[in-house]
């Protein structure tokens, strides 16, 4: 039977809020950047990378992006936790500090890349 730790329900918020953030954030990204400017729909000089930079020096995207990065990586690494206890792997404690470690790492790596780039 599976026990569930104290630290259980911050896990499940990081989860829920990677979910909604991948459903509803994601999806107009990969419109814009995949699908928008390669029909003509947008004009490619308006996602130029001259223009992505000084957009990405406001604080308020790195934020944004941070969030669009950061919460996805704890969704994933909740649903693989949980996917591989199904699938029979009971190590729980080793699978989450594997899962919700690399989390860590990744949210660790964006939050260098975007806060250090300018």
């Amino acid at each position: 039977m599976y026990k569930a730790d104290k630290s259980e329900p911050f896990w499940w918020s990081m989860f829920s809020l990677g979910g909604m953030v991948a459903a509803l954030l994601v999806p107009i990204h990969i419109f814009l950047d995949g699908l928008a400017v390669p029909l003509g729909l947008i004009d490619a000089d308006l996602l130029g990378y001259e223009r992505m930079q000084a957009l990405i020096a406001n604080p308020f995207v790195k934020i944004y992006l941070s969030v669009l990065i950061v919460l996805p990586l704890y969704h994933a690494a909740h649903r693989i936790r949980f996917t591989l206890h199904e699938l029979g792997i009971r190590k729980s404690r080793l699978l989450a500090v594997l899962c919700y470690g690399g989390a860590l790492i990744g949210t660790a790596v964006a939050l260098y890349v975007l806060w250090g780039l300018l």
